[in-house]
């Protein structure tokens, strides 16, 4: 039988309506999704844990059935529509992935209603260890319409960790244009200039652990095995100052885990989102 699901419209700040996508039963938890892609890559991932809690899905502004992004991009927007998903579901659970991590990680910060929350290879500069000098050139190959260069380039600075990223330029954008043309790629494209704002924000964002520090939250910080090496040491960084955190490495697992849904990971974020909160916030 197929997975039923709910759609809820949810008043944004701004007035603007927020679609979520819901499925499940059970502890809710709400799903802060990366740059360049839907929640559509996230289902899979809801529908493997509906059978222990409802999973909340929506996409960020500027996607599918969301409403605008507010220009220029500053991010405050993408927490506030967060806090107004808190306060309407009552969930004290979030899960963020990748440029929904830091997000999620902002709105922690700004002391929003969040109890647990689980980090999957979130893109947040921490001194310099995020490898973002590839951004200028890839905006600029965007805004000049050169799609599969700028994708080319945003490929292989994010992916250190694959030989693809050494191959040279011209046979990447040869690549790229291959990719443009399947469904995944096509909405990669479409969206890729301004999840290249996105990540020259979170440069901008570069700074000590430190900053991080007053989040109270219970925080899991999990990054792939197999994926970028960067994640491993900003998540050891941010676990250094942030009172409830722990890392965890996720064996045979890349920056796309999330969207795979293995059972190991699953596992993992069960267990998180089902342990007693012992933090500050839940004891008060």
């Amino acid at each position: 039988m197929p997975q039923q699901w709910t759609a809820q419209r949810v008043p944004a700040a701004d007035d603007a309506e927020i679609v979520l996508h819901s499925t499940g039963s059970g502890p809710g938890i709400l799903v802060v999704h990366g740059g360049g892609v839907t929640i559509e890559v996230y289902r899979r991932l809801a529908v493997r844990l509906a059978d222990r809690f409802t999973v909340h899905l929506y996409n960020r502004r500027g996607r599918a059935d969301a409403a605008a992004r507010a220009e220029p991009y500053d991010g405050e927007q993408d927490v506030d529509d967060l806090a107004a998903l808190l306060t309407a579901t009552g969930v004290r659970n979030v899960l963020g992935h990748s440029g929904g991590g830091f997000v999620a990680l902002r709105a922690a910060a700004r002391g929003l209603p969040i109890d647990r929350l689980a980090l999957y290879d979130a893109a947040v500069q921490v001194n310099g260890l995020f490898p973002l000098d590839w951004v200028p050139a890839a905006r600029d190959a965007a805004h000049a319409g050169d799609i599969a260069r700028a994708l080319a380039l945003t490929g292989a600075g994010l992916n250190t960790q694959s030989a693809a990223s050494r191959l040279p330029l011209a046979v990447r954008i040869g690549l790229c244009r291959l990719f443009l043309r399947t469904t995944i790629g096509r909405t990669m494209g479409e969206l890729l200039p301004s999840t290249l704002d996105e990540s020259m924000l979170i440069q901008q964002h570069d700074s000590s652990p430190q900053r991080w520090a007053g989040i109270t939250a219970e925080v899991l910080l999990a990054y792939g095995g197999s994926g970028p090496p960067y994640y491993r040491p900003t998540n050891e960084a941010l676990a250094g100052v942030l009172p409830h955190a722990r890392t965890l490495a996720v064996p045979r697992a890349g920056h796309d885990a999330l969207n795979r849904a293995p059972r190991h990971l699953l596992d993992a974020l069960a267990d998180f989102f089902t342990t007693p909160v012992a933090s500050q916030r839940a004891r008060s």
